[in-house]
């Protein structure tokens, strides 16, 4: 079966997506159920990755402005990172933000994520914010 990239396509995928995004990103920082969510879920294009069938990584692509895009909710299931799923899916955004028009991706790391970026290519720009007071964010981007 192998690695298939690709939106969840039915309720069950929308609700294993919503589930890992909370698991990973929200529930270590002690917040409840449906803080994962956002109003940008309505436009934002999702981006989920199975190996064999099982949901492993997702993130949402935004528009911010015109020409740039940023990643955000990049995510992937606890004992799976170092595997090169968060780089195939940071991949996938980068090629969707330049079919979209893009030429910068923007996105607002977290302390412990920023190496992984770096060696993208990304670059720190500044701290941007602490998630909830207390996780530090870094703004990186990336010329695509």
């Amino acid at each position: 079966m192998g690695i298939e990239l690709r939106t969840p396509l039915n309720q069950d995928e929308w609700e294993n997506y919503y589930d890992l995004r909370y698991r990973v990103l929200r529930e270590p920082l002690g917040k409840e159920r449906d803080s994962e969510r956002n109003d940008g879920d309505a436009t934002g294009e999702h981006f989920a990755l199975y190996e064999d069938g099982i949901l492993k990584a997702i993130a949402r692509l935004d528009e911010c402005e015109a020409g740039i895009s940023q990643a955000r909710f990049v995510a992937v299931e606890s004992g799976q990172q170092g595997k090169g799923l968060g780089k195939k899916m940071m991949m996938a955004t980068e090629i969707r933000a330049k079919e979209k028009g893009s030429s910068k991706m923007i996105l607002h790391a977290r302390d412990y994520a920023v190496d992984f970026y770096l060696n993208l290519g990304y670059k720190v720009i500044e701290p941007s914010y602490k998630l909830f007071d207390v996780l530090q964010h870094f703004l990186m981007e990336k010329e695509l």
